[in-house]
């Protein structure tokens, strides 16, 4: 890990680099945030899984620092991740690569190509962002409640 940028209130932060111990280092942390924030385990088996999957895809094309964000809304139902859909919680993975990725249509003997479609299948919402200095991909969890 890089470093830590901040793991307090409704939000946490990472930074790692482009390695593959990354994506192990990328799932703890994720873990253990939500666990610290009392998350329901069911989604953040989840989160975990797509965190796995995004950083991996970053690892594939990026050569610089992968950022992993989280945010959860305030118990009050106001904040990040809070909508018309109810309470949410919003992950999302940054790399130095500005280019959004492609969906694929894996065939069962392809050994990759099935991330972002796990990502489209499990999140509420997701999508892609252009920042100054590469992108971000995000997705949504509902949260029971």
């Amino acid at each position: 890990m890089i470093g830590v940028t901040d793991t307090e209130g409704d939000c946490a932060e990472w930074s790692f680099p482009a390695v593959p111990g990354s994506v192990r280092s990328a799932r703890h942390a994720v873990r253990d945030a939500l666990h610290q924030w009392g998350l329901d385990r069911g989604v953040g088996d989840v989160a975990v899984l797509l965190v796995s999957e995004l950083v991996t895809n970053s690892l594939r094309h990026a050569s610089g620092p992968i950022g992993v964000r989280l945010r959860w809304p305030h118990p009050d139902g106001e904040g990040p991740g809070t909508g018309a859909e109810g309470r949410s919680l919003l992950v999302e993975v940054s790399d130095p690569v500005p280019d959004p990725p492609t969906e694929r249509a894996a065939g069962p003997e392809d050994e990759g190509g099935r991330g972002l479609q796990l990502v489209a299948c499990s999140a509420r919402r997701w999508g892609t962002r252009r920042g100054k200095s590469g992108k971000t991909v995000w997705f949504e969890l509902a949260l029971p409640g």
